[in-house]
């Protein structure tokens, strides 16, 4: 095999992400009773130098505190800076000194097929490495919480999450989800079936998410109650400069904002606040706390027909 072979070129982009990223991607062990050993176990990616890093907020849960193990055998006391539900992210801050950041890419440059590596600590094995394809965007993954899993009620939405099938396992959760250059475009969070694992998008709307976590511990959210998915939109509609998409509605939660606004599953949503909108991450883009409480247009296309809608999201709360 020579070493221009698209198999040795693919070998070598891998294991130079892994070798990038490895002693950047912590395993974490946090306190939780209810768990299996007291403990849940997971991932948290380096991505400052002044120690911050960031993994799900379903594996930090609502504890305050964990332990940070990286790969050259240091350890490293950690506090819970803050947590967001509805995006699944949370941000953790070392005691001690940590390895170099991890570079943070961009979600919204990926393309289905493209490359992608896994680096986590699946089932408490630390630095594991797996790699595969971006093999959808734009996905919705309904979740619970703590005390809603046993009623089966979604107490969450996380939207416009990367769908890959690099193999996940359980502790690869908090890890991260690279590009060809080793860029953190994503934090893995689930595993929805064999050969298909679900990751957080690293994009402007989550960045803004993370700014809020480290300055204030939370982020306050505006909340429809909508479960969505990218779909094209009729030729007549489609204008010029537009994508050619709207945001398909999927599920409207019983009782949610949209819900009572008169939004039913099988619309159509093309503008939201004025704007349109292509996909769910466009609609997050609206939903932070400025649109708590306030007029909130909306306007779908159902059967055949514009519709105009009222809503007022409001604050996400208990999630």
């Amino acid at each position: 095999m020579t070493s221009s072979s698209p198999l040795d070129a693919y070998s070598q982009i891998v294991t130079g992400i892994a070798a990038k990223l490895t002693p950047r991607v912590a395993s974490l062990r946090v306190p939780r009773p209810r768990a299996a050993g007291g403990q849940s176990l997971g991932s948290a990616v380096v991505f400052t130098s002044d120690g911050f890093l960031l993994t799900n907020a379903h594996v930090v849960g609502r504890a305050h505190a964990g332990t940070a193990d990286f790969a050259d055998g240091s350890s490293a006391a950690c506090t819970v800076v803050g947590a967001d539900p509805l995006s699944d992210l949370a941000v953790i801050r070392a005691a001690g000194p940590t390895p170099d950041p991890a570079e943070l890419g961009d979600a919204d440059s990926l393309a289905v097929g493209q490359l992608v590596v896994a680096v986590g600590n699946p089932l408490g094995l630390a630095g594991s490495v797996t790699a595969g394809v971006v093999s959808a965007l734009g996905r919705s993954l309904p979740t619970r919480t703590d005390t809603t899993a046993q009623s089966g009620v979604a107490a969450r939405m996380i939207e416009d999450v990367i769908q890959t099938d690099a193999a996940l396992n359980p502790g690869s959760s908090g890890g991260a989800l690279a590009d060809a250059n080793a860029r953190v475009v994503g934090i893995n969070t689930a595993v929805a079936g064999t050969g298909l694992g679900l990751a957080v998008p690293v994009n402007a709307t989550t960045r803004r998410i993370i700014a809020s976590l480290m300055r204030d511990g939370r982020v306050r959210r505006a909340y429809l109650g909508l479960i969505t998915k990218p779909a094209p939109l009729p030729p007549k509609l489609r204008e010029h400069g537009r994508s050619g998409r709207g945001i398909r509605v999927v599920e409207v939660v019983p009782g949610g904002p949209a819900d009572r606004a008169g939004l039913r599953a099988g619309d159509l949503l093309l503008y939201a606040g004025g704007q349109p909108v292509d996909s769910a991450q466009a609609l997050q883009r609206l939903m932070f706390a400025e649109a708590i409480g306030r007029p909130f247009a909306i306007t779908a296309l159902r059967n055949g027909a514009l519709v105009d809608v009222i809503t007022e999201p409001a604050e996400l709360v208990g999630a």
